[in-house]
């Protein structure tokens, strides 16, 4: 597949390394420039491109970079890119990172807040993993186990898609159901940041409460930092 990820931090650059590996033709774009991307374009045999590049002429687009962030995407960013599949695997960090964000702090699901600003249709996908098991602990299918990865979304065509490249990386791919159910992969849900496999990730995504604990709700103080969250 032709595939574009914007973000190039620890989820972008290692979903880089791995679909380039698998024989994707992956293109890599940040908010500062192909020029600094240099080392991990020639590593990987990824193209190093503009946001803007990044989306057209492909078949998926990966959206990896901070919440707050978001916003600031080009606004015709996927005009004229036909029907491309397009993931989102923020999360919403209120005390670490991105301060408050009203319409997630009053209840929208975090993608369904990310797919508005976008103008497009998202697949959740990749939150949940920590970056250096999603380079390191795939294992073949059918392997007792297997890690697996929720993936919630209102296309079914597109969800199979992602579907289908997590299970090339090497995890079970796990129906999370629609977009408005992604809450159960949030921050602070028992799927969030623990390598289960597919049993498992069933069972706690249907433990999940739609309660956001005040852990991950913005203070008068947010943003801090992920080693001192206010």
């Amino acid at each position: 597949m032709k595939i574009g990820i914007i973000g190039a931090g620890n989820i972008g650059g290692t979903l880089t390394r791995r679909l380039a590996a698998l024989g994707h033709e992956v293109s890599v774009a940040n908010s500062r420039g192909p020029e600094t991307l240099r080392d991990l374009a020639a590593e990987t045999g990824a193209t190093a491109v503009s946001v803007t590049e990044a989306a057209r002429d492909k078949d998926l687009v990966v959206i990896t970079i901070p919440e707050k962030n978001v916003p600031d995407l080009p606004g015709d960013l996927f005009t004229d890119t036909g029907g491309v599949t397009v993931v989102d695997t923020g999360n919403y960090y209120p005390q670490q990172r991105d301060g408050r964000i009203d319409a997630i702090e009053e209840g929208m699901v975090e993608s369904r807040w990310v797919e508005q600003q976008l103008g497009r249709p998202v697949i959740k996908a990749f939150n949940t993993i920590y970056a250096d098991h999603l380079q390191d602990n795939g294992r073949p299918a059918g392997t007792p186990g297997r890690i697996a990865l929720p993936v919630a979304g209102d296309d079914d065509g597109a969800k199979a898609v992602v579907m289908h490249l997590i299970d090339e990386l090497g995890f079970d791919a796990v129906d999370a159901g629609s977009l408005d159910e992604s809450w159960r992969q949030q921050p602070g849900t028992p799927v969030y940041a623990i390598d289960l496999d597919a049993d498992d990730v069933q069972r706690a995504l249907s433990q999940a409460s739609p309660q956001r604990s005040p852990q991950w709700r913005a203070t008068p103080n947010s943003p801090g930092s992920f080693l001192d969250p206010r």
